[in-house]
C-alpha cells in the first residue's frame, strides 16, 4: 500500500493539506519499477499548476508508454516548505509519494519569468545541487520547457537542458535516447547530454560557449563541439487534430484556478500584436478538427463529472467553426447545469448571443483589451482594434443586458506620450456615456460599472519590442497618476475603477525576460536570501533583490533601461522561432515610424 510522504502530524499543522497527497480522480499510478520515472514540475502552487493545459497534455503522453511513469509536483506553500527544510523531508512526486531525487527526470515548466525562485525552491527540497555543474551521473537531468525557455539563458545554469517548442513532436525520441543508452550500460550524464544536444529542439547550455565585449553585450555565442547545431530550432506540432490529448484529465481534491474541463481549439493567432510574445512563438496558427473536439467534451465532461467546459485559444473568434462547435456544446453536450466559458472572444453580435445563452448577465462583465488609449498607439502596437469597434461592442453589450466592462491597457508601451495615457480615461468616458445614451432607464441593471486596468509593458524575446527600452519605476508610477488624474476629471468618474499593477515587479520581469546568463547569480542570491513566490503580491519581497543585485554588481538598468541596437547578439538569438529577425526588425523600424 503507498505511503504518504507527510504524516498525519504534518498534514494536520498545515493549511490545504489536499495539495500534497495525490490520488485525484484520473490520476496515474503504475509499477514503480517503470524504467523511466519523470517528475513533471509546475514551479507555483498546487491550485495554479493543476489548471495547467501543457502538463495535463505531456502527463497524459508519458504515461501512454508502458516503460515511463510520469508524476506531478508542484511548488510547496511556505509553511510545508519551512517544515521539509526543518525536518529534512524530500520533495516527493505526488502519485507515489517518493523522493524525486531517485526519478530520471524533472522537468520544469516556465510559464512566467516571475517563478524562477520557486525552481530553485523545487530542486533545494528536492535535495538535486542547484547547479547543473554541480550534478553527477546520480542526479535526476532537470529540463526545462515552455514560454520562458525562449530565452533561456538567465536560469540556464540550473538546467542540464531546455526544449523548445511542443513537447508533441520530440520527446518519445529523447525518452527513447535515454532508454537506450541506460540499457547499454553506456550512460553518463555528460555523454548523454551531448548525445540529447544532437535532437532537434534540444539546448544543453553546458555545450556552448558565451564572451561578452568589454561594454557588457554579447561577442559570441558558439557550441563547444562541432556536431552540435549553432541554432536550436522550435519543434512545431503540425497535427492538432491528430496529436495527443488528455480524455481523462486529473481532477484536483480542491478548486483549482480553472475547474473545468478545458478545449484546446487551436494554436497560435493570426493578429501579429507586435507586444505580444505568444502571439510570435506559438506560430503558425493551426485549428483542431471540430469533429475531433465535439469526440473530446463529451468524453472529458463524462471522464471528470466537471460542470463547466472552457475554450482555450489566444483569439476564439477566429476559430473557423466555432459557431458549429458552440452550437453543438449548447444544444447537444453540455445540457443543463453544465457551463460554457468562452475567454479571447470579439465582442460581436454573435459573441454576445451565445454568452447570453450561457452566462448570467446579472453576474457577468465583458473585457476589452484596447491595450492603449489612442488610435495612433493602438496602430504602433498592431492592435487592429478601432475605438469604432470597441464602442460598437460596448453599446450590443450594453442593449443586450450588460452593465460591467473590463478594460485592460498597457503603459509605457514605445513612442507612448501623454495625450495616449489620458486617452485611457477618455475611452472609459465614452464607454460608460454609450450606456446612459443607449440604454432607456427602465431598461438598465443599475449603474454601469467600467472597470480599467494598467499593466506596464514589459518587452520580451521574439517580438518587435525585444529592442525597446523600459522605464523606471518612478517613471511608471507617474504614467498611473497621469491616468488616475485623467479618470477623476471625467463626467462619469464614479462609473470608473482603476488599479493598476506594481512597477517594482515589472522591472523586475523586465530584467529577467531579457537577461542573460549572468542573472542566474541575482536569482541564486535572492533565493538564498529568502525570496520565494515572486509572482504573488503578498510575498514578493523587492529589498531582497535590491540586496542581490548590490552584492553581485549586476547593473539592472543595463537590462531594462537600455535600447538595443539590431546589430546587437541578443542572448536569445541562437534559437529559431519561426519569424525571422529581418521580419522583428521590419516590425520595429514600422512601429517607431507609425505605420501599421
Amino acid at each position: 500500500m503507498r505511503k504518504l510522504a507527510l504524516s498525519d502530524e504534518i498534514l494536520m499543522q498545515i493549511e490545504k493539506p489536499a495539495r500534497y497527497i495525490g490520488n485525484e480522480l484520473n490520476s496515474v499510478v503504475k509499477d514503480d519499477s517503470s524504467q523511466i520515472r519523470f517528475a513533471m514540475c509546475f514551479p507555483d502552487v498546487y491550485e495554479i499548476g493543476m489548471s495547467h493545459l501543457g502538463i495535463q497534455i505531456l502527463y497524459d503522453m508519458f504515461n501512454r508508454r508502458e516503460d515511463t511513469w510520469c508524476e506531478r509536483v508542484y511548488s510547496p506553500w511556505p509553511d510545508l516548505h519551512k517544515i521539509m527544510k526543518e525536518q529534512n523531508i524530500p520533495l516527493f512526486g505526488l502519485e507515489s509519494q517518493e523522493p524525486v531525487k531517485n526519478f530520471d527526470f524533472v522537468g520544469l515548466t516556465l510559464q512566467y519569468e516571475m517563478c524562477y525562485t520557486n525552481i530553485l525552491q523545487i530542486l533545494d527540497l528536492a535535495q538535486i545541487p542547484l547547479l547543473s555543474a554541480d550534478r553527477g551521473d546520480e542526479d535526476p537531468i532537470i529540463l526545462g520547457g515552455g514560454p520562458c525557455s525562449y530565452n533561456p539563458e538567465p536560469i540556464a545554469d540550473f538546467f542540464d537542458c531546455f526544449y523548445i517548442g511542443e513537447g508533441e513532436t520530440q520527446y518519445d525520441t529523447f525518452l527513447n535516447l535515454y532508454k537506450s543508452m541506460r540499457a547499454s550500460g553506456q550512460y553518463s550524464r555528460k555523454t548523454f547530454l551531448h548525445e540529447a544536444a544532437k535532437i532537434e529542439g534540444i539546448y544543453v547550455p553546458s555545450l556552448y560557449e558565451v564572451r561578452y565585449k568589454e561594454d557588457g553585450t554579447i561577442a559570441a555565442f558558439t557550441p563547444v563541439y562541432d556536431d552540435i547545431p549553432a541554432t536550436i530550432k522550435k519543434q512545431v506540432d503540425m497535427d492538432l487534430t491528430g496529436s495527443v490529448y488528455p480524455e481523462k484529465p486529473v481532477v484536483p481534491f480542491i478548486k483549482a484556478t480553472q475547474d473545468r474541463v478545458v478545449l484546446e481549439i487551436q494554436r497560435g493567432c493570426i493578429r501579429g500584436c507586435r507586444f505580444c510574445q505568444a502571439g510570435m512563438i506559438y506560430r503558425p496558427n493551426r485549428e483542431k478538427g471540430v469533429k475531433r473536439l465535439k469526440e473530446l467534451a463529451q468524453t472529458m465532461l463524462a471522464s471528470t463529472g466537471y460542470e463547466e467546459i472552457s475554450l482555450s485559444s489566444l483569439s476564439s473568434s477566429d476559430y473557423s467553426d466555432l459557431e458549429e462547435l458552440i452550437n453543438f456544446l449548447i444544444e447537444d453536450c453540455c445540457g443543463d447545469g453544465v457551463n460554457i466559458s468562452l475567454p479571447s472572444l470579439r465582442i460581436d453580435a454573435f459573441a454576445l448571443d451565445v454568452m447570453s445563452k450561457v452566462q448570467d448577465i446579472k453576474k457577468s462583465s465583458l473585457t476589452f483589451a484596447p491595450e492603449a488609449g489612442s488610435q495612433r498607439l493602438r496602430d504602433v502596437i498592431n492592435k487592429g482594434l478601432t475605438e469604432e469597434v470597441i464602442l460598437h461592442g460596448a453599446h450590443e453589450a450594453f442593449v443586450g443586458g450588460w452593465n460591467r466592462v473590463k478594460l485592460y491597457f498597457m503603459l509605457g508601451l514605445p513612442t507612448e506620450t501623454e495625450d495616449d495615457m489620458k486617452g485611457i480615461a477618455h475611452l472609459a468616458q465614452k464607454i460608460a456615456e454609450t450606456y446612459y445614451e443607449e440604454v432607456p432607464k427602465e431598461k438598465r441593471n443599475g449603474k454601469v460599472q467600467v472597470n480599467v486596468s494598467t499593466s506596464f509593458f514589459v518587452p520580451k524575446p521574439f517580438t518587435p519590442f525585444q529592442w525597446a527600452p523600459m522605464y523606471t519605476e518612478q517613471d511608471f508610477i507617474d504614467k498611473a497618476k497621469v491616468v488616475k488624474e485623467e479618470i477623476r476629471a471625467q463626467l462619469n468618474q464614479k462609473s470608473i475603477k482603476y488599479n493598476w499593477h506594481e512597477p517594482d515587479v515589472t522591472t523586475l520581469e523586465g530584467f529577467l525576460a531579457r537577461g542573460d546568463r549572468r542573472a542566474s547569480e541575482v536569482i541564486l542570491k535572492a533565493y538564498e536570501k529568502g525570496a520565494l513566490y515572486d509572482a504573488w503580491s503578498e510575498s514578493f519581497r523587492y529589498d531582497i533583490w535590491k540586496e542581490a543585485f548590490a552584492e553581485t554588481g549586476i547593473d539592472i538598468e543595463f537590462y531594462t533601461l537600455r535600447e538595443r541596437s539590431t546589430d546587437e547578439i541578443l542572448p536569445w538569438d541562437f534559437i529559431d522561432a519561426g519569424v525571422t529577425k529581418e521580419f522583428l526588425i521590419r516590425e520595429w523600424k514600422q512601429a517607431k515610424g507609425e505605420v501599421v
